[in-house]
């Protein structure tokens, strides 16, 4: 056991473990007491994930019974982001709280496998994306395929992910100061008691926080050398592929796989369902998903929707994949490299004990104060199901601590600001057009290019990020629509392809949902930065002045 908080107990051998690991001596550090610093958590975090035979020691900062011998009010089971928001913000009301997570780290997947590294990935295609379109041209050189490699950014991500991972630990101790048993699985003994590091801890309440992982589909082949899903792309991939197959048709299979195909990976993707229209995804405009898969053709992604896998061929190594197609001819593919794309599901085997009611999905029943079919017990983030984002983790995780503290606290999800990467970013929230007018009488929107524009000619929206296309080629500038209720001139609904959108759809989201909604008359009244939503202000300020509303 490594004694993270008190230095009496293990704190020299693991001072001695860092200084071996490269760390600062310990003139440079004061006393062995002194708390471990950002790049000492980051040193031994490194040490563990890559050689986590030779460090099973859990990772203990949990107060002494003299410094806090009250009863904990919750144990989180998993530190990701909801175990971590969830045990913080219990802790800023007064309570007492223990977080255990299986990683020597707090902060879960997303620094880890997930979100981090898929929004490093997107900013490289985004920028070999434009090197290849401006290739010759300015000072851009020619573009040489071979010269991008997924192996080498993989390894770049690798090589810094422990950072992230050590400010958060550090964060957790020095500035929340949380408690937390880190590099130790618990088991859960009933819904008070949670047996960890051959000791048991009870509490008042027990949130359970432990994520998702992907859904394999079950076919021949299907555990080739050369199959690969997010996580384990970060964790095995160890030769350049040079031709990929996804099988999936969700965010993920969207995202990884504009991202293989900036780098020169020629990518097919085989999906059952069109893209975009799967059942995860909410309120997406026809236009909006005919651009973006449009552009996706346009950089070379090919994309059989329809498509029913059979089996992935090889021989110890991954060499083809044979689909089913949509007219029932049996295809096959040639290819070094199946990346998953299906989706995520949780595993439950470690809450056997409790007996909580489970969904036909697979997912954890709960109610809207996350509280599960056993009292006590509480289930948060990826657990629920759908959607798997962050903000629902982070959220889930607060509203059972707020609830635990004794506030009376619901949380709906179903209503979301939404997004995801291709090479560009790929914005919504509200109603797509088709919902409005499904709802409204009278609707009309706000949209660049119009329906009957050619887009090869025309040069809106360009802005932040897009402009150099807007000079080159016009269609690769971006698209948006606003959707409004003409009546009543609320914005029911904004979609946007570009860059620069996201942060801004955060409160365009919040200022439309409002019972009081959000005009096109107050939109026009903004004062425009100039980032990509800026459009939105400029283009209401166009039609505000019209008592009837027409389309712009």
């Amino acid at each position: 056991m490594i004694n993270v908080r008190n230095p009496a107990d293990g704190f020299r051998s693991l001072r001695a473990r860092i200084d071996a690991l490269g760390g600062p001596g310990h003139g440079d550090r004061g006393e062995d007491g002194a708390p471990l610093t950002v790049g000492e958590w980051a040193l031994l975090i490194d040490d563990i994930v890559a050689h986590p035979e030779a460090n099973t020691e859990p990772l203990w900062n949990v107060a002494a019974p003299e410094e806090d011998d009250r009863e904990y009010d919750a144990i989180f089971v998993g530190g990701g982001a909801a175990g971590r928001f969830g045990s913080a913000f219990l802790k800023a009301r007064g309570g007492r709280q223990l977080t255990i997570d299986a990683w020597p780290f707090l902060g879960g997947s997303c620094p880890h496998q997930a979100c981090v590294p898929h929004h490093l990935f997107s900013e490289c295609a985004r920028e070999l994306d434009l090197a290849r379109h401006m290739q010759g041209r300015l000072w851009y050189p020619p573009f040489d395929d071979k010269r991008a490699s997924i192996l080498e950014i993989v390894e770049l991500f690798r090589a810094g992910r422990g950072y992230p991972h050590a400010i958060m630990n550090w964060q957790s101790k020095e500035q929340l100061d949380m408690e937390f048993i880190l590099n130790a699985r618990a088991t859960i003994i009933d819904a008070h008691t949670v047996e960890v590091a051959g000791q048991r801890f009870t509490a008042r309440n027990l949130v359970l926080c432990t994520g998702a992982r992907t859904i394999f589909p079950e076919i021949p082949g299907i555990g080739l050398r050369g199959v690969f899903d997010f996580a384990s792309l970060i964790e095995d991939l160890d030769y350049e592929p040079n031709r990929c197959v996804i099988i999936g048709g969700s965010k993920v299979a969207l995202e990884y796989g504009s991202f293989f195909q900036a780098t020169g990976c020629q990518v097919t993707i085989l999906t059952r369902s069109p893209l975009m229209r799967t059942a995860s995804l909410h309120h997406i405009d026809d236009g909006m998903r005919d651009y973006v898969i449009a552009m996706m053709r346009d950089r070379g992604i090919e994309i059989v929707e329809g498509a029913e896998p059979i089996e992935v061929l090889g021989n110890g190594k991954v060499s083809g994949v044979t689909y089913r197609d949509a007219d029932g001819q049996v295809r096959q593919i040639d290819t070094d490299f199946v990346f998953v794309g299906t989706g995520e599901r949780p595993n439950l085997d470690l809450y056997a004990p409790l007996g909580l009611d489970i969904d036909e999905r697979g997912f954890v029943v709960a109610d809207s104060h996350m509280r599960t079919s056993v009292p006590g017990v509480y289930a948060t983030g990826d657990l629920l199901g759908p959607p798997m984002e962050m903000f629902k983790a982070r959220k889930t995780g607060v509203g059972a601590a707020r609830n635990i503290m004794g506030e009376d606290y619901e949380f709906d999800f179903t209503q979301y600001p939404d997004f995801l990467h291709t090479t560009y970013e790929v914005t919504w929230c509200g109603l797509s057009e088709a919902e409005a007018r499904e709802r409204h009488p009278n609707v009309i929107k706000i949209q660049m290019p119009p329906d009957d524009a050619d887009p090869e000619t025309f040069a809106l929206p360009a802005a932040e990020g897009s402009m150099i296309y807007a000079f080159t080629r016009p269609i690769l500038s971006g698209w948006l629509k606003l959707v409004i209720d003409a009546d009543s001139r609320k914005i029911l609904g904004a979609h946007h392809v570009g860059f620069g959108a996201k942060d801004a759809f955060q409160y365009i989201d919040y200022l439309i949902r409002r019972p009081e909604g959000f005009t096109i008359d107050q939109m026009a009244e903004l004062n425009e930065l100039f980032l990509n939503p800026e459009h939105f202000i400029q283009l209401s300020r166009l039609r505000a002045g019209q008592a009837s509303l027409v389309n712009l």
